[in-house]
């Protein structure tokens, strides 16, 4: 299908021809003329599906053909969960409302919070914002959302992993009147805490979902490989980027340590390596992907942070250093190649302490796993045994008295007399105690 056929105003059909984008993908074919019909909606998608185009472009639509309740007041806010990608959704909407009234501005934490207070003053239509900076200029008066039209969420599911739960509440009580429509997207709706805010924040919505989170991507190969320890996993990735025909490479660890010292190695061989952590000020941040982006660096170390909302093209491999804590960042890690139609390669590193999260990953894709190897580096550890089932056993009735038994003292020693008793024999004669004589007192009275 294409966007001409989406019910667009032709203002944004010239500016997506502009772009070069020609069919519209599975979930804005879907999404878009229920958003544009004024529905809430609870989306799902896999990632690289499109789905920040499929609310970009109904938000840009409520600009065109309708008017603001208010004057100063937001109209459009969109949340995500993180910094990046907070940047890279704002990217995208300033390519479309570029030469038009309809000005954004980007509100994330790690920047100025009275440069924020500012830019919030003039009044802008679109706010692109991480949930606890929103929150927090919400609490210091900086904005109000009372005249606020569209509430996007992005990776709900992520945003409630991160413990954002009382923000978004937060958030929609601000800006709770019966003429906003809200969209979530979310990786999965089979999430308890996505369905139970999912009944706080939207009214009767629509419910999508493109394809599953856990399904294959057929432009990714991916390969899972045992390891024993720590340096033996360290040496299959020297030979994976070795071995291995790439462009820009994304390695995910579990730990900041790790990314700073996985960096370090990798540019003492010349590999020109950067680390992206979440203890870095935002400028940093925004630095080192922009230097990322621009190819100034080929390998790009970093922890969850980078998981979800980057699309760099030129990602043609990924490499899970550890293996993620959530089986659903697995799908996320590796949706980071492959993208807009390119091949990519996934390379995942499983050792002991990774055993746990590669078995959740396993059921979360619903299939078996077979594991390659590199040959001359062939590993001993196979795999853990699942721990032992505990015996049952029954328990007494809660009604049934128990009688306590009684404890049951030692007798005592008995104590052995050692007097001598009437014609008890000593030596060769016989002894006979002798009697008291008794004493007559009453004469001695007289």
């Amino acid at each position: 299908m294409h966007f001409k056929d989406l019910g667009l105003d032709p203002r944004l059909l010239k500016k997506i021809n502009h772009l070069a984008f020609d069919r519209a993908t599975e979930i804005q074919q879907t999404a878009i003329p229920v958003a544009i019909a004024g529905k809430d909606i609870l989306a799902s998608s896999k990632t690289g599906s499109g789905k920040t185009l499929a609310f970009l472009l109904p938000a840009m639509q409520r600009m065109y053909r309708s008017k603001p309740f208010t004057r100063r007041d937001p109209r459009v806010v969109i949340l995500t969960p993180t910094r990046e990608l907070a940047k890279q959704v704002f990217a995208q909407l300033r390519t479309l409302n570029a030469g038009t009234p309809y000005d954004g501005t980007l509100i994330v934490g790690g920047e100025n919070f009275n440069d924020q207070v500012k830019a919030l003053r003039n009044d802008p239509m679109f706010v692109v914002a991480t949930p606890g900076r929103l929150a927090d200029h919400l609490e210091h008066r900086s904005t109000h959302l009372d005249g606020l039209e569209m509430l996007i969420l992005d990776e709900a599911d992520r945003m409630l992993d991160l413990g954002f739960a009382p923000q978004l509440r937060r958030i929609n009580e601000a800006a709770n009147h019966r003429r906003r429509q809200t969209l979530m997207f979310s990786a999965t709706l089979d999430n308890q805490e996505v369905i139970e805010i999912a009944s706080e924040m939207l009214d009767n919505p629509k419910r999508i979902s493109i394809g599953h989170s856990a399904e294959e991507h057929k432009d990714i190969t991916q390969r899972f490989i045992l390891c024993d320890h720590l340096d033996h996993k360290q040496a299959l990735l020297d030979k994976v980027l070795e071995t291995t025909d790439y462009n820009q490479v994304i390695i995910f660890t579990a730990t900041r340590a790790d990314t700073d010292r996985l960096t370090n190695e990798l540019n003492e061989r010349k590999l020109k390596a950067v680390a992206l952590s979440g203890n870095l000020n935002q400028n940093q941040r925004n630095s080192i992907m922009s230097q990322f982006e621009r190819n100034c660096h080929k390998i790009l170390v970093t922890t969850d942070i980078a998981s979800r909302g980057l699309d760099i093209d030129n990602v043609s491999l990924v490499i899970n250093f550890d293996m993620p804590k959530h089986a659903e960042e697995y799908v996320h890690r590796v949706g980071r190649t492959g993208r807009a139609g390119n091949k990519g390669d996934a390379v995942s590193l499983v050792g002991p302490k990774d055993w746990k999260s590669f078995k959740n990953v396993e059921a979360f894709l619903n299939q078996r796993i077979e594991f390659s190897t590199i040959e001359g580096l062939e590993g001993k550890f196979k795999g853990l045994k699942p721990a032992p089932k505990k015996k049952f056993v029954k328990k007494k009735p809660t009604g049934e008295k128990v009688v306590a038994q009684k404890k049951q003292t030692p007798k005592a020693k008995r104590k052995v007399d050692k007097r001598f008793y009437e014609n008890q024999a000593v030596g060769n004669d016989v002894f006979i105690p002798k009697k008291k004589r008794n004493v007559d007192v009453s004469n001695d009275s007289e």
